[in-house]
């Protein structure tokens, strides 16, 4: 199997080095794995592509490329550049430090190069690590995802729709904060949300009395609906949400055909 993993956190963050232990394993020893991430971190960015100006790529090793750009970018030059006599098989994306569940999950670069990764035709999981202060301060906060990833990854692929849409599926993993064996199992979940969380901007005046803006999330602790992804991360379980970039409301086209 060849894989190509990516992320919005960077190159050097330690939540890819962990996908990167995972996709080996899964790959085996007939198998590639190829890195193709950003130079910088890149959070926040959602599905943005750098299509005003030009994106730099470096080779840093073999099979492993930084560019300067989106994780959605990186996607794009794997696929047209750096993998295109010989594709991937299946795009990971992440750890993600951090939850992806609920609102998070539309701000997400992690999940970008993933839906990017699904409109290329590719087979594409996001994966991300929530934190809190069951284990942050964990020697390995990535705990939980570095021991059960492979499995669950193993399982999507096993029993995932092979029938493609116009907008193919990609997968949303979220780990619980909570130390590997503490982990409930695994849930199939929708995206759900935090009830009166929005992210917000703190405005900070620097030492030279210039006035910036600082972005800041909302309470990663709020409870979302019933079996939706936060809250069974919030109980102990792994979330797997299917996704698509389709973007229509289907319950409100017969509510407007009035228009028409």
């Amino acid at each position: 199997m060849r894989i190509l993993i990516t992320n919005d956190d960077g190159i050097n963050a330690p939540g890819l080095a962990v996908l990167e232990k995972i996709a080996l394993s899964l790959a085996g020893p007939e198998g590639e794995v190829w890195v193709v991430a950003p130079a910088f971190e890149q959070s926040g960015v959602a599905h943005c592509i750098s299509y005003a100006h030009p994106t730099m790529i470096a080779q840093m090793s073999e099979r492993r490329y930084a560019v300067e750009g989106s994780p959605a970018d990186c996607v794009l030059a794997a696929v047209h550049d750096v993998m295109k006599d010989s594709l991937p098989d299946l795009v990971l994306s992440g750890v993600n430090r951090g939850n992806n569940s609920a609102e998070n999950t539309i701000y997400s670069g992690t999940i970008g190069a993933a839906i990017e990764a699904s409109m290329q035709g590719l087979p594409a999981i996001a994966m991300s690590q929530y934190y809190g202060p069951d284990n942050a301060n964990l020697d390995q906060p990535f705990e939980a995802a570095a021991h059960h990833g492979e499995t669950v990854i193993r399982k999507i692929l096993d029993q995932a729709p092979h029938k493609a849409a116009d907008y193919p599926l990609f997968y949303n993993v979220n780990f619980p904060p909570v130390s590997a064996d503490q982990v409930q199992g695994i849930r199939v979940a929708p995206q759900g949300r935090r009830a009166d969380t929005q992210f917000s901007v703190e405005p900070q005046m620097s030492p030279s009395g210039r006035r910036f803006l600082w972005a800041k999330t909302g309470n990663q602790r709020a409870e979302t609906a019933p079996n939706t992804d936060a809250n069974v991360n919030l109980s102990g379980y792994i979330s797997v949400t299917p996704m698509r970039a389709d973007l229509t409301a289907h319950d409100a086209l017969d509510a407007l055909k009035a228009i028409e």
